[in-house]
């Protein structure tokens, strides 16, 4: 059945949630964050509803809203809504969100349209470097496209990461690492191989390198806790004129130690384990910057959340900026980040807690 305009009757700040399809038709997307945000939006008067661009019509879009009194989902129409939060998994997907008529329809409307999308890493390494706070704290990266210049930055460095430009989650990232003998190790979550030559690897990898646009960056001798790698994960929303920490947690490397992301093999340690006030004001002033520098160059950022790390020296790196972040394993964090997402929200359509 299809509802038409539900709250029509109610001074109430509408929400609409941008997603996509998968190839199969169906609609994708975190299912879990969309009835959290529901349900606390309807706690707060408001409401919100997802939607795919083909369900977008010049004055109204067909989308889907949860009920939580049947526990279901439901098919609605509805006129434009106050607010759209961009939560599209697929970079693909937002390619075509680029070349469509929605963000200027929105524009027109002055609606709010919060987080402007993935961030390409390229884009972002050069964005930090030429920033007078975050430039320090960069490791050193180079595009992977030319054979001399890496062969060069791989005898500099001895170990080092290949990235693709448009990943996340630790997807599709290497480590190289230089022996003494001149042969070349590439290691990955689940392959390795070595080459005699860095002239034999090139000509295996060249064609990956530049389809994927892949960043070469040092390798980062990472403090260790308890004989293991460790980093931080921070996630940061924004709050009137700034942005605040919403929680942080600590992930640490196992079996492995490419990536510690908990999906491949990685251990969430409390953040009360290493907290001091060092670290605690040197994120506070990171994210400030970052939120900042991001919303300046490419548009509001509402939220976003960061991958930083620690020398064994002492230094702090950041090695990642996510502008879509994934669910937080720690339910209190997850909590908070229903709360401040809800509260600002309503901040940006001029809505208030009754």
């Amino acid at each position: 059945m299809v509802v038409i305009n539900p709250w029509s009757k109610r001074k109430t700040p509408v929400i609409g949630i941008l997603t996509a399809r998968k190839q199969d038709g169906s609609i994708a997307g975190n299912g879990t964050l969309f009835i959290e945000l529901q349900k606390k939006l309807i706690s707060l008067n408001g409401i919100s509803f997802i939607f795919t661009l083909d369900g977008v019509h010049q004055e109204a879009i067909d989308g889907f809203i949860f009920n939580p009194e049947r526990n279901g989902w439901e098919r609605i129409t509805s006129p434009f809504p106050d607010l759209v939060y961009n939560r599209i998994p697929f970079r693909r997907s937002e390619e075509e969100l680029k070349s469509s008529m929605f963000l200027a329809n929105l524009k027109e409307k002055n609606i709010p349209f919060f987080n402007p999308g993935f961030i390409d890493k390229s884009e972002l390494y050069h964005l930090f470097k030429n920033h007078p706070f975050l430039h320090t704290f960069l490791p050193s990266t180079i595009p992977a496209n030319h054979k001399q210049t890496l062969s060069a930055f791989l005898s500099r460095y001895q170990s080092i990461y290949l990235k693709p430009s448009q990943s996340a989650r630790g997807h599709g990232i290497f480590k190289l690492e230089l022996d003494t003998q001149k042969n070349v190790h590439v290691k990955g979550l689940k392959e390795n191989h070595v080459f005699v030559s860095f002239d034999l690897f090139w000509e295996e990898w060249e064609s990956k390198l530049l389809e994927k646009n892949y960043l070469a960056q040092e390798e980062i001798k990472s403090a260790l806790y308890e004989g293991k790698r460790f980093d931080f994960r921070i996630l940061a929303h924004a709050e009137k004129n700034h942005y605040k920490v919403t929680g942080i947690g600590i992930r640490q490397s196992q079996k492995q130690d490419i990536t510690t992301h908990i999906p491949s093999g990685g251990k969430l340690l409390p953040y009360e384990l290493l907290q001091n006030e060092e670290y605690d004001l040197f994120i506070e002033a990171v994210v400030q910057h970052i939120g900042a520098s991001l919303s300046e160059t490419f548009g509001f950022f509402g939220e976003f959340s960061i991958d930083m790390g620690i020398s064994q020296s002492g230094q702090y790196y950041i090695y990642e900026v996510n502008s879509k972040p994934m669910s937080f394993d720690e339910t209190d964090i997850e909590e908070r980040k229903i709360e401040h997402l809800c509260q600002l929200f309503l901040q940006l359509t001029g809505k208030k807690k009754d």
